[in-house]
């Protein structure tokens, strides 16, 4: 007897056209994602489905991710690691309060140049 897998399922591409260079350079819109993630502000539907997605792609290493959502995921953390050290402590609070996913991704993160 032969069992044939589905695809495993993926995060949605829609969007993926986001312009994060653009979020990332505006203190406005990074403050409008940022309070969205920490439940203090309104949700964009970009905003809502990433807040929504978020602790699965933690727990299961963005297995669900396309290659161009990783990279962006990799200049998001970047960019809060070295320009918004407060924000970055308030989501690990929210999203890691144990430090399982910290423990979990801080070698892998150091080989590629991010310090937790």
């Amino acid at each position: 007897m032969t069992l044939a897998l589905a695809d495993e399922e993926k995060y949605t591409t829609k969007y993926d056209g986001i312009d994060i260079d653009g979020i990332l350079k505006s203190d406005r819109l990074f403050n409008h994602y940022y309070k969205c993630l920490i439940d203090k502000g309104a949700c964009t539907p970009d905003g809502r489905e990433l807040k929504r997605i978020l602790p699965d792609a933690l727990r299961t290493e963005c297995r669900k991710c396309n290659d161009k959502q990783r990279a962006n995921a990799d200049k998001v953390i970047r960019f809060i690691i070295d320009k918004k050290p407060e924000e970055w402590k308030a989501l690990q609070a929210k999203y890691d309060p144990q430090r399982v996913y910290y423990n979990k991704y801080k070698d892998e993160a150091l080989k590629r140049g991010i310090k937790l």
